[in-house]
């Protein structure tokens, strides 16, 4: 057993809830994301390595496993709320294209210095945060040019 699946295990226990094999099946998918991905996306992906889960299922694990530091949501965009699995991997954040939906992830040691100088002049104990730009890549910036 891995390291992510036996905190997972853990927290389902101490939650009061089994854990279960379609629980595992969504775990484990979670883990082989290379990107971020919606329950929809996950659900698909799921179905297409011939794994048995309901939507419902799938719909019902994203928070227990967000719960448990294993995705977090990173963004909401056109519609749909998106997550990444964080076991493993460290802190960035988001630009997210409004035209084409591309996600471009970052990160800048000035913005996480000015996040904890802020927080230590307002005496404030942070646990997480979360930067997301919304706007435009190069690509739609320059359609958007020639349309108008």
């Amino acid at each position: 057993m891995n390291k992510a699946e036996k905190k997972f295990r853990e927290h389902l226990k101490r939650e009061g809830l089994k854990s279960t094999p379609e629980r595992m099946v969504i775990l484990r998918e979670v883990l082989s994301a290379k990107k971020h991905f919606n329950a929809d996306e996950l659900y698909e992906s799921i179905h297409k390595h011939n794994k048995k889960v309901s939507r419902a299922t799938v719909y019902r694990t994203i928070p227990l496993l967000v719960e448990c530091g294993l995705i977090i949501e990173t963004l909401r965009c056109q519609g749909r709320v998106s997550y990444e699995r964080t076991f493993g991997f460290e802190h960035h954040d988001h630009m997210v294209c409004l035209g084409c939906g591309k996600i471009i992830e970052f990160k800048d040691d000035r913005l996480e210095e000015l996040q904890t100088q802020i927080c230590e002049r307002y005496e404030f104990k942070q646990v997480e945060h979360r930067l997301g730009i919304r706007g435009y890549c190069k690509e739609c910036v320059v359609k958007r040019l020639d349309k108008g």
